[in-house]
Formats: C-alpha cells, sequence, structure tokens
C-alpha cells in the first residue's frame, strides 16, 4: 500500500508527465484527478487508473482526504488553488513559474506557512540527472570554488504545436525557461545581488520575447550567463536539452547536449555519460526531462516522508521569480538591477 495518498489538478500536456512517473513510484499514490475540463479529468482517471474525477477544486477537497496535492496549472490559477490546498493537505507542489508577481508568491508562501503545510516549486531542471551529478563534482570540490557559469538553453523546435498558449502570452521565455536557468544559477552559484537581461522577439508570431540573454553577479562576486532562444537554427536540433559551463579555481566542468559532462582539469580531461535512461513510458529527446520529473516526485515523497528538505521550497523559489521579474525591468530600462536581500521577505 502506498504511504502517501494524492489528488493531481491539472491534466493538460505536461501534467502527462506527472501521471506517469505517479504511477511508477510506490510511496504515493494518486486517488484523485481534476481539471476544469471534465472530459480530459476523465480520460485521464481512466488511463492511469486513478479512482475520482473532478471539474471542481473545491469539490475535490471537500470529497478526497489528501495527503499531497500536485498543482500542474497555468501561473494564473495558482494562488487561489495553492490557497485552498494548503488547508487541506500537508504537502502541496506547484508547477513553475509560480506565481506571475512576487505579491502572488508571497502570499502563497504566507498561507503556507499558516497553514504548518509544505509547499514545493517543481522546478525539475535542477533534478535533471546531468545536473544532479555535475551538482555533486562541485559539492566535492572536483573544480574548486567556482568562479564562473554559462546556463544555455537554444533551440528551434516548434513549442508552440502542443502548447499553443506560449505563442499567446505577453511574457515569454524569461518566465518559461528563465526561471529554470536562474534556478539552476543560484543552485550552483548562490544567490544573486543584480542583473542585467536583454531580451528579443525573434519569431512575429509570438506576443513575447522568445530569446533573451542575462548577466548574473552573485554574493561571492562571481558571474553567470543564462541565455534562451526559441528561434536558433541547429542540426540537430537540441531541445529540450541544456547546456552548462562551470569554471572553478582548479578546473572547468562542461555539459553537452547529449549528457556528456567533461572534467577539465591540469591533470587532463575526464569524460562521464550522464544521459538519463529512457522511462518506460518515455522517448527521446523528451527523456532528459522524463526522467527529471521522476526524480522530482521520488524527492517530493522524500520530503514527505521527512528524509529530505524541499528543492526548491516555495520560498526559496520567491528568491528565482525576483531574478525573473528583475530581468523584464533590465532588459525593458537598460539597465541593471540590484537585487535586495528584503525583496522576497
Amino acid at each position: 500500500m502506498a504511504s502517501f495518498k494524492g489528488a493531481l489538478i491539472g491534466c493538460g500536456f505536461f501534467a502527462r508527465n506527472h501521471l506517469h512517473a505517479w504511477r511508477g513510484l510506490e510511496e504515493a499514490e494518486l486517488v484523485a484527478v481534476c481539471d476544469r475540463d471534465r472530459d480530459r479529468a476523465e480520460q485521464a482517471a481512466r488511463e492511469f487508473g486513478i479512482a475520482a474525477v473532478y471539474d471542481d477544486a473545491e469539490a475535490l477537497f471537500a470529497g478526497e482526504k489528501l495527503d499531497f496535492v500536485d498543482i500542474a496549472t497555468s501561473a494564473p490559477s495558482h494562488r487561489p488553488l495553492v490557497s485552498q490546498a494548503v488547508q487541506h493537505a500537508q504537502t502541496v507542489i506547484c508547477q513553475k513559474p509560480f506565481a506571475e508577481t512576487l505579491e502572488d508568491g508571497q502570499a502563497m508562501v504566507e498561507a503556507a506557512r499558516a497553514a504548518g503545510a509544505t509547499l514545493i516549486i517543481h522546478e525539475n531542471f535542477r533534478w535533471q540527472k546531468p545536473f544532479v551529478t555535475l551538482k555533486k563534482m562541485v559539492d566535492e570540490g572536483r573544480i574548486g570554488p567556482p568562479q564562473f557559469a554559462r546556463f544555455s538553453f537554444r533551440h528551434g523546435f516548434d513549442n508552440y504545436v502542443n502548447q499553443p498558449y506560449l505563442a499567446e502570452i505577453e511574457r515569454f521565455t524569461i518566465m518559461d525557461v528563465g526561471l529554470h536557468l536562474f534556478d539552476l544559477a543560484r543552485h550552483f552559484m548562490g544567490d544573486v545581488t543584480r542583473i542585467a537581461c536583454n531580451s528579443q522577439r525573434l519569431n512575429p508570431k509570438v506576443r513575447g520575447e522568445d530569446a533573451f540573454t542575462a548577466m548574473l553577479v552573485h554574493e561571492t562576486g562571481t558571474t553567470t550567463i543564462c541565455d534562451c532562444s526559441f528561434r536558433s537554427v541547429i542540426d540537430p536540433d537540441p531541445f529540450p536539452r541544456t547546456l552548462a559551463w562551470i569554471e572553478g579555481e582548479a578546473g572547468t566542468l562542461a555539459l553537452a547536449t547529449d549528457g556528456q559532462l567533461t572534467l577539465h582539469t591540469k591533470d587532463g580531461r575526464q569524460v562521464f555519460a550522464e544521459a538519463p535512461a529512457i522511462p518506460v513510458w518515455g522517448e527521446a529527446p523528451w527523456h532528459f526531462v522524463q526522467d527529471s520529473v521522476i526524480r522530482f516526485q521520488t524527492h517530493a515523497i522524500d520530503v514527505m516522508a521527512g528524509r529530505a528538505a524541499a528543492q526548491p521550497s516555495g520560498a526559496d523559489n520567491l528568491k528565482t521569480l525576483t531574478l525573473a521579474l528583475s530581468a523584464y525591468d533590465a532588459a525593458a530600462t537598460g539597465s541593471t538591477i540590484h537585487i535586495d536581500k528584503g525583496d522576497t521577505l
């Protein structure tokens, strides 16, 4: 029997990864799904053998006894859903982007704190297998203290087929992928004191920015470059993989699109194959992301069982949200934005 009973709210495109991953984890079980489109919720319940179906969150919370709630909806719905969910479940997982405004993010963190619930943000880039290994090697001191980093997500894949709303939103790549890259920057290099950014709208069919380059300066004085483009011409297209380059006092770690991780030191170089296995329900090239969902949800179970602290928590993710919102300000004004430590409190 599963130790933790939960519900998934939102049964859209990316939520299928959540559904597959939860089904394969023995310590947790989805007992209900909820979506405003009842037909979509019923289809998910049939396919994944889930007992209860709802098209209203209030009815879900009234009808089920839950240990956790996994919210896989779009950002505008997060504040009301999280505010309700923390009253009914000890652990609430919220898809990124966590919020569209700092006010909404702060309200959700406070609601969870007041209810005594744990709020975890589904930030899966740091849980991709190559980044898990990369973090371990950095923490082991394999390259010495980090001095510079770059995280790059550039491709020409047509995301708009599966997620057409991406072409309509006013704030696109910084809130969609920039949040991931900024989370990686903070995860590896520490908190940020200032940010500069240039954004571009390269595809005339999209409403928001589809490319950006940001420079982050960390509290340690180190620098990270985060860059993203949804309009790059590359053969073969690297989507949905992220490149990384971290220089330290004693060496450099480089992550290539095929998951190959290279350690450069004065003694030469070592190469490690870090591409994840393709899940039985997955397919290439999505398996880098699909495997990370399994890893993230395994971590969420560890948090529920008291074996780990949330990575990232809602409170921690407010700092990443602050960076994304500051990147827009920096791009709009052509200036460097200084990040006050109290901005997210």
